[in-house]
């Protein structure tokens, strides 16, 4: 199965820059997958689409300001622009870090993202804040370019990231994090901290909708899985079958397990809100003999394209994805390659918003 199988043409208009100002003003667009049928609708037409029976699961991890800027020892420190430090080039010794996943707490070591990538070798330290608050040596290289990285002791480590770190917006959305950025690009329901990205479907639920659905019975659950590299990392083989993703860590409590079974149990459907839902439900099935979900913690590193059996999931609530991303793919092996990206087409013609702060797609 080739990558390119999975592309489509997006005018750059219609990648969303910024929020909107109601968070359920979103488009909707339904897609019966086994009809092919679309209809355009509003997101708040969802508690509505949705059955009374459904079980509803979320991801509840919470974004932080992973992306730090600083600078290599013995660089002089320069003055930030008021333009945004990724979208320019860099002063001598500046240095951009996004953190995707933290191997240990103890020693602090991160595995990163580093910009100017050639130039950040393994021994060299790395300065961080006003004062250089944050510190941290490069200790190791990975198979994708990432490094591995070691802070040096400090009283409040996530203090300080929350002070000095920036949102770590995607890089289709060029312009600068903002204040807003910290609230916006965060579902209404994230608790656990540990993500790099939102899980982007999840944006659209106001406090309004969740009462809605409460209000209709249908019941909710929520799982944790931290965005990380897995999610977002491109594909860079010919074949679909020849990439591997990247392992991202996950929780799933009994109590959240045992709603699930129940409902797989009863034959209701269990509804997935984003893609990161799908890939730890599913991944938690696989690894069970009885097909159903696991409670614990652990690390997801399953890659759903077209041909995989879906075990758990009966419907999917979606953003719009990049070309030849993993996560088209997984919505193409949900809905049917062919249909999925008819829907896209459509999409496309009525100027649909794409992307992070974009419409969605229910899909059932």
């Amino acid at each position: 199965m080739l990558v390119s199988d999975f592309g489509y043409h997006l005018p750059a208009e219609l990648i969303a820059q910024e929020p909107l100002p109601d968070r359920a003003a979103s488009r909707l667009l339904h897609l019966d997958r086994h009809s092919g049928q679309l209809r355009d609708l509003g997101f708040r037409d969802l508690p509505g689409l949705l059955r009374a029976d459904d079980l509803v699961i979320f991801n509840n991890t919470r974004v932080f300001p992973a992306r730090l800027y600083g600078r290599r020892s013995g660089a002089k420190a320069q003055p930030v622009s008021s333009r945004n430090p990724a979208a320019r080039d860099f002063l001598k010794g500046r240095v951009e870090i996004l953190l995707t996943r933290q191997i240990s707490p103890e020693p602090n070591e991160w595995e990163c993202l580093v910009r100017p990538g050639r130039k950040i070798g393994v021994g060299e330290r790395l300065l961080f804040g006003t004062a250089d608050q944050l510190q941290a040596d490069v200790i190791g290289r990975g198979d994708f370019g990432e490094r591995r990285i070691r802070f040096s002791p400090t009283t409040d480590f996530f203090a300080l990231v929350e002070r000095f770190g920036h949102v770590p917006l995607p890089p289709y959305i060029d312009r600068e994090d903002s204040p807003d950025d910290r609230e916006r690009y965060q579902t209404v329901y994230a608790r656990e901290r540990g993500s790099v990205a939102a899980p982007t479907a999840g944006l659209h639920f106001t406090s309004e909708i969740l009462d809605a659905l409460h209000d209709r019975g249908i019941e909710t659950a929520e799982i944790t899985l931290h965005v990380g590299l897995g999610t977002f990392q491109p594909v860079h083989v010919d074949r679909v079958e020849d990439h591997k993703l990247h392992r991202e860590s996950y929780t799933i409590s009994h109590a959240a397990a045992d709603r699930i079974n129940c409902a797989l149990e009863q034959r209701r459907r269990v509804v997935a809100v984003g893609t990161t839902t799908v890939r730890t439900l599913e991944h938690s099935a696989g690894h069970s003999e009885k097909r159903t979900v696991q409670a614990g913690s652990g690390e997801a590193d399953i890659f759903i394209y077209p041909g995989h059996e879906f075990r758990v999931v009966g419907a999917l609530l979606t953003n719009f994805h990049l070309p030849q991303s993993t996560l088209l793919m997984l919505v193409c092996a949900f809905g049917g390659k062919e249909r999925v990206l008819a829907a896209y087409q459509h999409a496309v013609a009525q100027k649909y918003r794409f992307y992070s702060y974009g419409d969605c797609m229910l899909v059932e």
